[in-house]
């Protein structure tokens, strides 16, 4: 009898408990799903689950799991290969997922909701783009359009309420005119909206990619054709959407949109968002390894001049920037003890064997001298300055250097045009010099 009451206290516990499940396709692709918590500063392991030969999976929840954000990294690198989801701290979830069709939630009121609801607003959108590619003037028709959208933004708001899903519901809230607007003044109004909704201060906008999506959106896909001082002024507009209070996830915004021109290679727009933003705001949150990558860059970007540092040349002391007599100076930050410094410098000095007007200066990061005044007789055309301390040295933070050689090439007044990654990148970059 004791055992038939204990079995009977246990199935309601495990008839409630929840869990995230899900099938990728196609299964070969996939071998892991790791849960993570999202906060706005970082993401939390929770557990791992092993995909299947049918590409399905399985992790219980955990009943002292806090509601919120949670993310499902399914490949690597983890930052690009992930997806949101919300957990309520009721319910199951269950999804389909392939990486040409993207998510499809299966069960979760709340998932199904925003997805739901981003499918609506998403064809009603495609009315209003249709509607002024044909040039259309029917005010009937206008005013029925945007009736739908928003008796479709309210249905969703009544169906959102007490659900987490609300709040991005809420910040998703579309620009809906009071008359008839042309397609210019719509636009302009469109763009004036796009961001007024949204309460950056919110803790689950911060710890979902919700944020990250809309403001990106924002800087690169609001105009067409944009140029640098577009992006500039909408850089401005995400800077002054978001209250210098919320200087935490004001940084991490920005670090993004920073990161992003870095990519592309703007070095304008780029530097634009570190001596505005960027800079002042890792100071203030005290994020020394952002202030010092900030700075590194801006130090070492294409059009600006290289950070002087001291060189002693024929038992003379100078500098970088008050060396003469060459159109190009290639400078290498390298090391004695790195194998493919020793293996790359020989080809370096083939290279510049013909060229004349171009002058290498070789700075050695290292620990004593002792291997380096030996090393360094082999290059004795190079101009050399050694620089103790090694990766404690202050050159390595002015210069952002992460790993030896390190090439930068000057013209004659000492301006960066062009940082070769790698030895096959710097014979390209010299040989029509």
């Amino acid at each position: 009898m004791k055992k038939i009451l204990i079995l009977l206290l246990v199935l309601p516990l495990i008839s409630i408990a929840q869990s995230v499940k899900g099938t990728f396709s196609p299964a070969e692709d996939f071998s892991y799903a790791f849960l993570y918590y999202a906060t706005p500063d970082s993401a939390n392991y929770i557990d791992r689950g092993q995909v299947d030969e049918n590409g399905t999976f399985e992790i219980q929840l955990d009943s002292t799991l806090t509601p919120g954000i949670y993310k499902i990294v399914y490949a690597t690198p983890p930052e690009e290969n992930n997806f949101d989801f919300i957990y309520d701290g009721k319910e199951s979830i269950a999804f389909n997922f392939s990486l040409d069709k993207g998510i499809n939630f299966t069960t979760s009121e709340e998932n199904k909701l925003w997805y739901s609801y981003l499918k609506s607003i998403d064809m009603v959108n495609q009315t209003i783009s249709n509607y002024y590619g044909k040039e259309n003037t029917d005010k009937k028709g206008f005013n029925a359009i945007f009736k739908t959208l928003k008796d479709t933004q309210t249905a969703y708001e009544e169906l959102a309420e007490d659900k987490l899903v609300s709040h991005f519901i809420q910040a998703n809230r579309p620009y809906m005119p009071s008359k008839h607007e042309d397609i210019s003044t719509y636009s302009n109004h469109l763009k004036q909206h796009y961001l007024s909704q949204i309460d950056f201060s919110d803790h689950l906008l911060q710890s979902s990619s919700y944020l990250t999506d809309r403001v990106t959106a924002y800087v690169f896909h609001m105009v067409d054709n944009p140029n640098n001082d577009i992006y500039k002024q909408h850089v401005d507009d995400v800077a002054k959407a978001i209250s210098n209070d919320d200087s935490t996830i004001k940084t991490s915004l920005l670090e993004i949109l920073w990161q992003r021109f870095v990519t592309l290679k703007n070095n304008d727009v780029a530097n634009y968002i570190t001596d505005n933003y960027l800079l002042e705001l890792a100071q203030k949150t005290n994020s020394i390894v952002l202030e010092n990558t900030l700075i590194s860059y801006k130090n070492t970007s294409i059009g600006s001049v290289a950070q002087d540092f001291e060189i002693t040349l024929n038992d003379k002391k100078t500098s970088l920037l008050e060396l003469e007599g060459a159109d190009h100076y290639l400078l290498i930050f390298w090391s004695s003890g790195c194998s493919h410094c020793l293996n790359e410098l020989p080809k370096v000095k083939a290279m510049v064997a013909n060229k004349p007007h171009l002058k290498v200066v070789a700075f050695g990061l290292e620990d004593d001298d002792k291997k380096w005044s030996k090393e360094i007789k082999n290059y004795p055309e190079f101009i050399h300055q050694i620089g103790l301390g090694k990766w404690d040295n202050p050159i390595v933070n002015t210069y952002g250097v992460s790993a030896t050689p390190t090439y930068f090439l000057l013209d004659a007044s000492k301006v960066i045009i062009a940082k070769p990654h790698g030895i096959e990148d710097l014979e390209v970059t010299l040989k029509d010099l």
